[in-house]
């Protein structure tokens, strides 16, 4: 690989462009922090069942702030057909951008997304989910770390960075906020196809991912692939007293409890033939900071075998997120006849979304119990990814990170998953990726109390702005 030159004029250069920067982060910060929170305030989730008005609104306030940067020669609101035909429904509103690359340099994409999981229940916030909120040095708010805060770092790299280079530089900019990452980029693999030429770049940044904690960046280099599918187990046409025939015919809840708890070991390992796990080095990390990350309650064990980062890096992982049948209050004296559940797996890097599935699914169908019936639908895949190391991006990157953070970065597996950097690799195999993010252990994603440790933002946001000055300082083949 052909050393980088991050300056013209040598390592004097660089070490004045990166105080500049430095200093332009720190000016604009307050700013920064002002437009994450008006993108906040905008409840922009894009699940089915609530209101498009605030996604909508949500991608015309990013391009908003995205043409207020002045180097984009398009930006544009976007959608996509979910599947094919004509009567196809389109996917939610993507923000896309993008400035030509000149003189030989690099084009990298930037990713994130705009969208947001649903609140939950107010009560279970310590402040409510779209009005963010200050305490200490994090701030919370549904959103404001994922990825809210992603689409903030994007704009404000691009802010500092023509701060100090002006709005003439030489490198290429492509930009793509999504609108529908949280309700499973449904629409993204025709997106891409649509937009190809558009996106098209050398190297790619998802900023959707963490860090390994406030003080340490993380280069996230394994993902876990996910599958998830609702599963309707069935054993009588309709239902029945349970004290009449209670003891002699099997109810639906009984059939699904034993049915889901052939899915793991006694220790809590995942027990169903055919998934695999990973060969991956991880570092220290043991029960204590599994505790203190996780809420794990006192008495309460770990589950699983192995390395504890392994468990959630490397091996396969089942849960029941969810059950239909009748709740507690309105519980009669009945036999079931059918319980509906949600089952979520998470799999291993090195195996295919399709075949976790099959092996799930032969699982389940084989351990039936009582001849119970079993329908499938609903289903969900994703596959896992491991990032290739060795490209220039990802040295770049690195370099960019330790001087941003003053601390060398780590290079972590993530135990969820970004089903859709599949298919960025399908579309544009030639491309490095990088996942970064903002989020810390304590982030709290997808959960109450959701929140975004201002130091790890500040420190996430400088490492991007150098890392865009150092592709502006390369050539696109060096």
């Amino acid at each position: 690989m052909t050393e980088s030159h991050p300056a013209a004029g040598g390592t004097s250069d660089h070490t004045s462009t990166s105080d500049a920067l430095r200093g332009a982060v720190e000016a604009a910060f307050p700013a920064t922090i002002a437009d994450l929170t008006r993108l906040v305030k905008i409840p922009s989730v894009s699940w089915a069942a609530f209101d498009d008005a605030p996604v909508e609104a949500s991608a015309e306030a990013v391009a908003e702030l995205v043409r207020g940067l002045g180097v984009f020669e398009l930006v544009e609101i976007r959608r996509a057909a979910i599947g094919d035909g004509a009567d196809a429904p389109f996917g939610k509103p993507a923000v896309v951008a993008r400035r030509a690359a000149r003189n030989g340099r690099p084009t990298v994409l930037l990713y994130a997304h705009h969208d947001v999981q649903p609140p939950g229940a107010d009560e279970d916030w310590d402040s409510a989910p779209f009005e963010p909120t200050l305490r200490g040095d994090r701030l919370y708010g549904r959103g404001a770390a994922d990825d809210k805060a992603g689409v903030m770092a994007h704009v404000g790299a691009i802010r500092a960075l023509t701060e100090v280079l002006g709005t003439d530089f030489d490198l290429g900019i492509a930009l793509f906020i999504e609108g529908e990452e949280e309700a499973g980029s449904l629409s993204f693999a025709n997106f891409l196809h649509e937009n190809r030429e558009l996106l098209e770049a050398d190297a790619i940044v998802v900023a959707d991912s963490g860090n390994w904690d406030t003080e340490t960046p993380a280069l996230t280099v394994a993902l876990r692939g996910a599958v998830a599918f609702r599963l309707r187990v069935s054993t009588l046409a309709h239902a029945s007293h349970s004290g009449m025939f209670g003891g002699a015919v099997p109810d639906a809840m009984l059939a699904a409890i034993r049915l889901l708890a052939t899915l793991h070991d006694v220790d809590g390992s995942v027990a169903v033939a055919g998934l695999t796990s990973a060969d991956l080095e991880t570092p220290p990390y043991d029960e204590a900071q599994l505790r203190a990350e996780t809420g794990l309650l006192d008495g309460v064990s770990p589950i699983g075998r192995g390395e504890i980062l392994s468990r959630i890096w490397a091996q396969p992982a089942i849960t029941v997120t969810g059950i239909d049948a009748p709740s507690v209050a309105n519980a009669s004296n009945t036999l079931v006849p059918s319980v509906a559940v949600r089952v979520s797996a998470r799999v291993a890097p090195g195996q295919r979304d399709v075949d976790a599935l099959e092996a799930i699914r032969t699982h389940l169908e084989r351990h039936a119990p009582f001849g119970a019936k079993l329908e499938f639908d609903a289903v969900e895949l994703g596959n896992p990814f491991l990032v290739d190391t060795s490209g220039w991006a990802v040295a770049e990157s690195n370099a960019a990170m330790a001087e941003g953070w003053g601390r060398e970065p780590v290079e972590i597996g993530v135990g969820g998953s970004i089903p859709f950097i599949a298919e960025l690799v399908a579309e544009f195999p030639d491309a490095q990726i990088l996942v970064t993010g903002v989020e810390d252990p304590d982030s709290r994603a997808h959960s109450p109390n959701e929140s975004l440790h201002l130091g790890v933002f500040r420190r996430a946001l400088l490492s991007e702005a150098l890392f865009l000055a150092r592709l502006d300082a390369r050539s696109a083949d060096s």
